[in-house]
């Protein structure tokens, strides 16, 4: 019974808690032993409140949208009372004193949040080799990264030991992970969920969004959290569709789904390729019509994005310097030496990296250089979306342009490990949204013939969630990728 609770979607889960088949004590304590059984392996998980969490499933009202399902959280968001570290050593010890406005109106539908999930430090990564504390592993291949930043978060949905979980997607730390690991992972617009206690890593880039196992899932926690937050200025001032909703009675016949040619190059797995042609297909055959768009400025994304984003990195980091909260360096001469061994000690690799490149684009002559120059192309490519999305309904290519790779595989290239985001960069760079759901398997090669899941990518204009979700489900409800899990017993 136990570990069949745990593998329920929250939509399923929700339908028994209501039914008073289940409590939300039994939910959690459901998912408490999956975690007990697995995450020793996987180590998607940095810590959880299992005390918190049952004291809040005891009074849990079961009619609330959410109510007395627990989630979980990547560590880059904060919950009020809980460690929100960012897998970084320079926050350790640090606990948030506040929700973030996502948590609270989570929160507000009945929702538990009970973990902090694994990640790239700060968010700066895409495999989770970068976290301060521990290596996760992919629930398909414990040899195997499960993509990242937000690979905790993917991992644990994957594994069964969520329901589901907050990511946070800059150049794709949602949908990357989410394809790895064989889940759904959405990315809203940006501003259609408040930023405000996420732990900034690029201001213009970030947004919070879910991984879950279904897209139905993901519609109800986006429209949970969706919404004007006066805490967020940059949120947008509209009302929320139920997505919900849209999802149910969306019908894709007469939908146009636009074939991106730029997104198909080499370099891409050929089963990658092929199971995203295989989608493609299947869309036509659901009544879908397919027309090819071009996106011309796509072959710049990587090094557009690599420059903003480390630009506002460089900017958002400056404030963790030992004075405040966190990490301080002991027995320093002086404020100077205080600042640059608490930030030498703080800091792993790829934070310094990127700081140091940020600091560069922006530094006097070589901003107009750089960054000018990577803004204005930003808006070229921006420009881009409008004229396929004038064409189409939304656009279909490979989330990632290969399978999860082993573990230690890219750590000593990092230009090999930016290119993993190839294909997502582009969407947080244009603000629109996107979303990452499983479309077929790879046989890995160098392993016996592993299966590793293959993530299609769908990207929508800005604020048509509605309509982007109802395309996935349309796919979802007619393939089974979704209802095979990895076999960790």
């Amino acid at each position: 019974m136990l570990s069949t609770l745990a593998s329920l979607t929250v939509t399923a889960l929700q339908a028994k808690l209501r039914a008073r088949e289940v409590s939300p004590r039994e939910a959690l304590d459901a998912l408490a032993a999956r975690i007990d059984a697995v995450d020793g392996r996987l180590r998607g998980y940095l810590s959880t409140d299992l005390e918190y969490a049952r004291r809040a499933a005891e009074s849990a009202d079961v009619t609330l949208p959410l109510g007395g399902v627990p989630i979980a959280v990547k560590d880059v968001v904060s919950v009020a009372g809980q460690p929100c570290g960012c897998a970084s050593k320079i926050l350790a010890g640090y606990r948030a004193p506040f929700d973030a406005t996502a948590i609270a109106r989570l929160r507000a539908a009945g929702a538990i949040p009970f973990g902090r999930t694994n990640m790239d430090e700060f968010a700066m990564g895409s495999s989770t080799e970068n976290s301060a504390f521990q290596l996760t592993r992919n629930p398909w291949d414990l040899s195997r990264v499960p993509g990242g930043s937000s690979g905790g978060s993917a991992a644990v949905v994957a594994a069964d030991t969520a329901f589901a979980a907050l990511g946070t997607d800059t150049g794709g730390s949602i949908r990357q992970p989410a394809a790895l690991c064989g889940c759904v992972g959405l990315k809203p617009s940006y501003g259609r969920v408040s930023r405000y206690g996420l732990v900034a890593f690029a201001s213009s880039l970030d947004q919070i969004g879910p991984l879950t196992k279904t897209v139905a899932d993901a519609a109800l926690l986006l429209g949970v959290m969706a919404g004007r937050d006066p805490l967020d200025s940059t949120s947008l001032d509209a009302p929320v569709p139920d997505y919900a909703a849209a999802v149910r009675d969306f019908s894709i016949k007469g939908a146009r789904i636009g074939l991106p040619k730029e997104y198909f190059v080499s370099g891409i797995d050929p089963q990658v390729e092929a199971a995203v042609r295989a989608a493609v297909a299947h869309y036509a055959k659901l009544g879908a019509e397919i027309v090819e768009v071009s996106l011309p400025h796509t072959e710049y994304a990587v090094a557009v994005y690599y420059i903003i984003a480390t630009a506002e990195a460089s900017a958002n980091l400056a404030r963790f310097d030992g004075v405040r909260y966190g990490h301080r360096a002991a027995d320093t001469n002086g404020l100077l030496e205080h600042y640059g061994r608490t930030r030498a000690e703080g800091f792993g690799p790829e934070v310094k990296r990127r700081i140091i490149l940020g600091t560069y684009v922006l530094s006097s002559g070589y901003y107009d250089a750089y960054y000018l120059r990577a803004q204005k192309v930003r808006t070229l490519m921006r420009q881009d979306f409008e004229k396929a999305f004038a064409q189409c309904d939304a656009l279909i290519c490979p989330t990632s342009p290969v399978p999860a790779f082993k573990l230690g595989e890219r750590t000593a290239d990092p230009l090999a490990m930016y290119l993993a985001d190839i294909f997502t960069i582009a969407a947080n760079l244009a603000g629109i949204c996107g979303v990452s759901l499983p479309g077929g398997f790879a046989k890995a090669a160098d392993d016996g013939d592993r299966e590793l899941p293959i993530g299609v990518q769908l990207l929508g204009p800005a604020f048509a969630e509605e309509k982007l979700l109802g395309i996935a489900h349309a796919f979802e409800q007619t393939t089974d990728w979704h209802q095979r899990r990895p076999a960790l017993g």
